[in-house]
């Protein structure tokens, strides 16, 4: 009898592989692909990669293809190509006849090289204090770090929130970003749209911030977390 082929379950028939699941039922997904301890090899590698992206940002600025700029420039499009993805370094009549069909001085090409990375030192009880909404209901905000302008187009605003005795609940936050909170001390119900999390110092909750939150019940006072706020640059926060 010859075998049908058309069921899964006779030898040789593949079936579509199944999701992960966890012991709760939940679907444990893909882990991060970025390596965080990951460093460029060079610093001549690093400069390829600046100006392949300053490249690219003034091309797409002036709304030309690769195809345009191969045109305006006399370079061929697998060269634009590497120079846009970093992989080759541009010799100075290649940067000079760029700028010309951008329109930009050669020295715009280094820009993000030449870019000073900054950092915040903070030391203990040192953080600036800051009216946020919330200030008027007891919430105290110390400010930890702040960099405005930077090359990863991402704002972080990391805070040491406290509430004591004299901290009501405030209704609601909603604002652009993702946010991160951890608990150092004390007891909190806390709400993200219509769930309630109860969080004891180590727990963390992190969440899309366009949704409305914030403490709903303080169980257990003083209470001490930190928040970090993340949004685009572009926006107000």
């Amino acid at each position: 009898m010859a075998k049908d082929s058309s069921n899964p379950k006779v030898a040789g028939a593949k079936s579509k592989p199944h999701p992960k699941v966890s012991a709760d039922g939940k679907t444990i997904r893909a882990p991060l692909t970025q390596n965080p301890h990951a460093i460029r090899d060079t610093r001549e590698k690093v400069l390829e990669v600046a100006i392949g992206r300053e490249v690219r940002a003034f091309r797409k600025k002036l709304g030309i293809t690769v195809a345009d700029l191969a045109v305006a420039t006399d370079i061929s499009l697998g060269m634009l190509s590497k120079i846009e993805n970093g992989i080759t370094s541009p010799s100075l009549t290649t940067l000079q006849a760029l700028s010309r069909a951008l329109g930009v001085p050669v020295t715009a090409f280094f820009r993000r090289f030449e870019e000073e990375r900054s950092a915040v030192f903070v030391k203990a009880g040192e953080g600036l204090d800051v009216e946020r909404r919330g200030t008027r209901a007891g919430h105290q905000y110390n400010l930890l770090g702040h960099i405005g302008s930077n090359t990863s187009g991402v704002v972080v605003e990391p805070y040491l929130i406290t509430l004591t005795e004299d901290s009501d609940v405030f209704p609601t936050f909603q604002h652009e970003g993702m946010e991160f909170l951890y608990m150092l001390e004390g007891e909190v119900v806390y709400r993200h749209g219509s769930n309630l999390y109860p969080m004891k110092p180590g727990d963390s909750l992190f969440f899309d911030a366009d949704a409305p939150h914030g403490p709903e019940q303080l169980t257990k006072l003083p209470m001490r977390y930190l928040s970090i706020i993340c949004y685009p640059q572009n926006s107000a926060g």
